[in-house]
């Protein structure tokens, strides 16, 4: 968590953790010199321990603004099952991909990689006579937040 942090401190953003309460305690896993470091970073709020935190994300990151930027691990599926139609889903599914930057580790742990929301919408996008087509060049399972980063640019030959 604090080399996440460090991470996103680099580039100057505001920061708001959402963890438990037993992050508090002094333990082999939450040592309180790490924890003050951390909090001198970001702001923190502190859920109860068995509390489901994930409403407390939406909410930061709903209230926060457009522009706010939140990082899980979490694919946010029973939210998105929990959403009354085809068309709310999809609006979810298009926010999520606007605003979840992915993480992932190295396999020994070490490094960090983010990989940015989108700043635009992951469809067929046209102007004029061209044709802008995502794709991926090789199959990979994927989440419904994760999306191709290819495109494909076609245009059509203007005869004379």
């Amino acid at each position: 968590l604090l080399h996440a942090i460090n991470c996103l401190a680099e580039e100057n953003g505001r920061l708001l953790v959402l963890g438990r309460k037993h992050m508090l305690v002094n333990s082999s896993n939450w040592r309180r010199e790490i924890m003050k470091e951390m909090l001198n970073k970001a702001d923190f709020f502190f859920a109860e321990n068995i509390s489901e935190d994930d409403a407390f994300l939406l909410y930061a990151t709903l209230q926060s603004g457009k522009h706010c930027k939140f990082v899980t691990r979490d694919f946010l599926r029973d939210h998105k099952a929990c959403l009354s139609d085809s068309q709310t889903r999809h609006l979810f599914r298009k926010w999520q991909r606007g605003h979840q930057i992915d993480v992932s580790s190295s396999v020994e742990g070490k490094h960090i990689h983010f990989s940015p929301a989108l700043r635009y919408d992951c469809v067929v996008q046209t102007t004029g006579d061209t044709w802008h087509i995502p794709y991926k060049d090789i199959f990979e399972e994927k989440y419904s937040y994760q999306i191709p980063r290819k495109w494909l640019c076609i245009q059509q030959k203007r005869r004379l």
